[in-house]
């Protein structure tokens, strides 16, 4: 008889957004006349940039003749969008990037789950806690975090890397050796960010101990402060030591458009092995490209006016982080990000739990965010709210609250 890989039996629950997909699925089914606005998910209202719009309206015109036409995307992605995320995301900031070290995908997310395949079963990991559920459920299923606590909401093989306001959010160098270290900054969920120094003390510290780092920087496009990295390779010996993943989702809109790449310089190497050769390997065998048409569009946010009109939509979605945390502050709440992320990271009122906040929101001001304790122990007595909505419900959202 066959066997399953019962790594995925050790998963607790389902994975943190279905299970507040349903919490919200049974409310709103229960109570029809009530408005629910969503504050939880990091999903993007704002509709797709004009400039994006074109583009994609053009290259499904070219799909449409026999001369201009496209099948299979290269492996590692078209060369014209590789160049242009080298040019701009990379050498712009004095970044030593070229195109061929860029692997286009269809999103961060699964890469980020994707990527650890490369890597030995028994490799020990490290996470910033509370941190992005993707990053330990993928370990799981590969059979790499051990048993699971579930009074604690740990698991044995895991190196945990508190982030706690006493820390500012920020994690400290672990006590123990980990092989793989996952960072994310600006931080979901908490909206944190690290200095340029502190990033490189990271660096150092995994060049000297011979680990990877695996950095996600999906939010780059929302930082405003001066010393804030926009990227891990702005740090001295990172082409070591460093993969990084980005996203097109928060930056572009593209949540339902898909579309994201992951950085492997070919000076990262285990021994004599190249991790740029393993990812090249494993993208070419398990993976046939984003869409033509999809990266065309993606070629189009680095354009003159498509860098001014999503400019623009950061600057709207970052007007809502604003107005959160300015009012959830007015209200005698404990609040932190919504500065170069658009997270705003609340500690929960009267010692609520996560999930006990989270349904007297949901029921009583008719109102989603995500319960802290999903991205980690260090999580619980926190709330994350997502500046994505619109500006309106924003408001609307924020006027039930005070009215509480």
């Amino acid at each position: 008889m066959y066997k399953i890989n019962d790594n995925y039996l050790k998963l607790p629950g389902s994975y943190l957004f279905s299970t507040i997909g349903r919490k919200v699925s049974k409310f709103t089914e229960a109570n029809p006349d009530k408005k629910v606005i969503r504050m939880g998910i990091g999903d993007v209202t704002q509709p797709l940039a004009p400039v994006i719009i074109d583009a994609l309206h053009s290259a499904v015109d070219e799909m449409a003749h026999q001369e201009t036409f496209k099948g299979y995307a290269p492996d590692l992605g078209y060369e014209f969008l590789r160049s242009a995320i080298a040019e701009n995301d990379f050498k712009a900031r004095g970044c030593d990037i070229s195109a061929d070290e860029i692997f286009v995908s269809d999103g961060a997310k699964c890469d980020s789950g994707n990527i650890q395949e490369i890597f030995a079963a028994d490799n020990k990991i490290a996470v910033t806690d509370p941190v992005y559920p993707v990053y330990v459920d993928s370990n799981v299923m590969a059979g790499r975090t051990g048993t699971y606590d579930a009074a604690a909401g740990t698991w044995s093989d895991v190196i945990y890397m508190p982030c706690t306001a006493e820390n500012g959010f920020s994690p400290e160098l672990p006590s123990e050796r980990p092989d793989i270290i996952y960072l994310c900054f600006p931080n979901n969920p908490t909206g944190a960010t690290i200095t340029k120094e502190r990033l490189q003390n990271w660096v150092d510290y995994a060049r000297r101990e011979g680990c990877i780092i695996l950095y996600d920087a999906a939010y780059e496009a929302y930082i405003s402060e001066e010393d804030v990295p926009h990227s891990i390779y702005e740090c001295e010996g990172a082409r070591e030591c460093a993969l990084e993943l980005r996203s097109f989702s928060k930056n572009a809109g593209f949540t339902g458009v898909r579309l994201g790449y992951t950085v492997v310089p070919k000076d990262v190497k285990c021994g004599e092995t190249s991790l740029h050769a393993l990812w090249a390997r494993r993208h070419g065998t398990k993976y046939n490209g984003a869409p033509y048409i999809i990266q065309k569009a993606g070629e189009a946010v680095y354009t003159a006016e498509g860098k001014k009109q999503l400019g623009e939509q950061v600057a709207y979605y970052m007007r809502n982080a604003h107005t959160i945390h300015a009012a959830l502050t007015d209200l005698g709440y404990t609040v932190s990000g919504g500065i170069n992320a658009p997270y705003v990271w609340m500690k929960t009122p009267d010692g609520m739990s996560s999930w006990d906040f989270f349904d007297f929101l949901l029921e009583k001001a008719n109102v989603v965010g995500t319960p802290g304790s999903g991205f980690g122990p260090s999580g619980e007595g926190y709330f994350r709210m997502s500046a994505f909505g619109t500006y309106e419900n924003t408001l609307e959202a924020l006027e039930r609250m005070k009215a509480l």
